[in-house]
């Protein structure tokens, strides 16, 4: 299904216009944001109806308004309930797709995205049971399935639809109960790395040169529960712990590039369940979403890797919870999952890392998941 580009235009210029989608609070200069303010753009999140799994794409203007909102449907289905994952939303690193995980009918879609809006280009078995995570970088694409043993199965990007790789089905550290959160390649494409919550593990994989995967590597997490992480552009892991509210960050050396060695272990948010992590373009700022008191948590990185908390409470949805988080590719707007409202809530990037409330869009549909922003 592809949107038509006049009318998806008329809605923004309209809805925009009318304010009937979205707030706008200021865009400060001081807080990162330049006179016109940030470049617009959209963000990305799913339904997960398990009547049929559809992708909400939802403009972002300038002023940091939010709205119009288009629903465009992903031809699988989802679970109709939540994900415990991070990553069921993703775009690429090029911008120009959208994968979305189905859960309910064990599949992946992928969506062209243009000017025009977006087309679903292809609907692929996902390579197991119960898909909750998707991860892709120049091309490669890893999904984890969290259903039966659970596993994490690789494909070749060709224009939007997607070939299985041979040799990259593997399985986690354990067969079925493990609770596996994320997945999600390095910034080198060397590694790939899944979360596992019920046994505190990260667990590596190497990747070769045409994509497939070697066997599972575990390594004890430095904090308890470990579920959402980010790499940064330096391919450090930074993740986030809900046991305790925690976030740890990690290096590969050049003699284990495929085994995360601590570099800051298990740094308090002093918040509740920190289960999301997003990092700055330019790995100055990490954040982590704490759906038990319904917040931003800001860090500050060193050259070095070290996390040092900045703000527990950086930012907050009120009582809407803290789902998936996303940030746009220019660094300056963080949009945040709020799943008890529920609603998505932009905010201004500061250059000092502080958050500043811009833009909500609310009325979205129970149970939505995943989150992605160009």
């Amino acid at each position: 299904m592809t949107l038509d580009r006049r009318s998806f235009n008329r809605n923004i210029a309209a809805t925009l216009g009318l304010g009937l989608v979205g707030s706008a609070a200021h865009a400060d200069s001081a807080k990162g944001a330049d006179a016109g303010g940030p470049p617009g753009g959209s963000f990305f999140t799913s339904t997960n109806s398990a009547a049929g799994n559809a992708v909400i794409a939802i403009g972002r203007a300038s002023s940091g308004a939010l709205g119009p909102i288009a629903t465009v449907p992903t031809g699988g289905l989802g679970s109709g309930s939540g994900l415990g994952s991070q990553g069921a939303v993703t775009l690429s690193g090029d911008g120009r797709h959208l994968f979305v995980v189905n859960a309910g009918s064990n599949s992946v879609s992928t969506f062209t995205v243009g000017a025009s809006g977006l087309a679903l280009a292809s609907v692929r078995d996902s390579g197991g049971l119960h898909p909750i995570s998707v991860s892709e970088r120049d091309g490669l694409v890893y999904v984890l399935n969290d259903g039966g043993s659970g596993n994490v199965a690789g494909f070749r990007n060709h224009g939007g639809t997607l070939a299985p790789i041979a040799g990259s089905t593997r399985p986690l550290s354990a067969a079925g109960g493990t609770g596996p959160a994320q997945v999600s390649i390095g910034t080198e494409s060397d590694v790939l790395i899944v979360t596992e919550k019920n046994t505190s593990l990260l667990v590596s994989y190497a990747l070769a040169a045409d994509g497939s995967a070697g066997p599972p590597r575990a390594t004890r997490s430095a904090g308890a529960t470990p579920f959402g992480f980010v790499f940064d552009r330096r391919n450090r892991l930074l993740v986030s712990e809900a046991g305790a509210s925690t976030l740890s960050t990690y290096r590969f050396a050049d003699a284990a590039p495929t085994v995360p060695a601590v570099v800051s272990a298990a740094v308090p948010t002093g918040q509740a369940a920190a289960c999301w992590a997003m990092v700055t373009p330019n790995g100055r700022f990490v954040y982590t979403g704490n759906a038990g008191t319904s917040s931003i948590s800001q860090f500050a990185l060193d050259g070095q890797g070290h996390a040092t908390l900045v703000a527990g409470a950086a930012a907050t949805t009120g009582n809407g919870g803290a789902g998936d988080m996303a940030i746009t590719v220019h660094g300056r707007v963080l949009g945040i999952l709020a799943p008890r409202t529920p609603a998505v809530l932009s905010f201004a990037v500061g250059t000092d890392g502080t958050l500043d409330l811009i833009g909500s869009a609310t009325g979205l549909p129970a149970g939505v998941v995943g989150l992605a922003a160009n």
